[in-house]
């Protein structure tokens, strides 16, 4: 198959947007309520890590990167994530602490965008978290300095296995170089796919202490 061939194929791949609306009246009063609601009909669908969600951070010069990580809470106060610190995105939030979330629901035909400020949640509920992972996930947090170049896979199951050892027969203590972090939201925007492209776009603004809803054209 020729480039040109290849490059036609993936600009006719499209589909339509047919199951849903969202409309101003529906809504609720705050981004978090609405997106409990969804994240709630999400999980009903039985997609596969409604949770993932694209996090992208950027230099204090502007540089942006993106990944996906998975969320592991929210509520009023924000959305709540659990990193290295010393990763690429550890280091780009302490120096430029906003960031961007965004889930995409392809069953439901809907996107979440979040935007907002970025803090390090406290220790005790970073060690809360990590006594919930499972055993093996906690040694690989200690095995791995994340985003750090390393020479083989070799070395780093070699790194496992010397913290397989180092905690053998007690708890893997939380390491200091991980833990959570919590994104305030300032902007959340709830997309709903529609027929012939004229998709949905309802978004929250901050406002002092209250939310501002809009609808965008799409």
């Amino acid at each position: 198959m020729s480039e040109e061939t290849e490059q036609e194929k993936v600009a006719e791949i499209r589909r339509d947007y047919t199951k849903r609306a969202l409309i101003e009246s529906v809504v609720k009063e705050t981004p978090v309520e609405q997106f409990k609601v969804w994240f709630k009909q999400a999980l009903s669908a039985g997609m596969l890590d409604p949770n993932a969600m694209t996090l992208a951070t950027a230099t204090k010069n502007g540089a942006p990167s993106s990944r996906i990580v998975l969320l592991k809470g929210f509520n009023e106060q924000g959305f709540r994530f659990y990193s290295n610190y010393d990763s690429r995105k550890g280091r780009e939030l302490e120096e430029n602490p906003q960031a961007a979330l965004c889930f995409f629901w392809p069953p439901l035909e809907r996107q979440v965008r979040i935007e907002g400020t970025v803090q390090k949640v406290n220790r005790t509920a970073s060690a809360d978290y990590f006594r919930q992972r499972p055993r093996l996930s906690q040694l690989g947090a200690w095995a791995s300095r994340q985003s750090s170049t390393v020479a083989s896979r070799k070395e780093l199951v070699t790194v496992f296995e010397e913290m397989r050892k180092r905690f053998e027969n007690r708890e893997v203590p939380l390491p200091d170089f991980w833990g959570g972090y919590l994104l305030t939201p300032v902007y959340v925007e709830f997309w709903q796919g529609r027929t012939g492209r004229l998709h949905d776009r309802i978004c929250y603004t901050k406002r002092d202490d209250s939310w501002e809803i809009s609808r965008l054209s799409p």
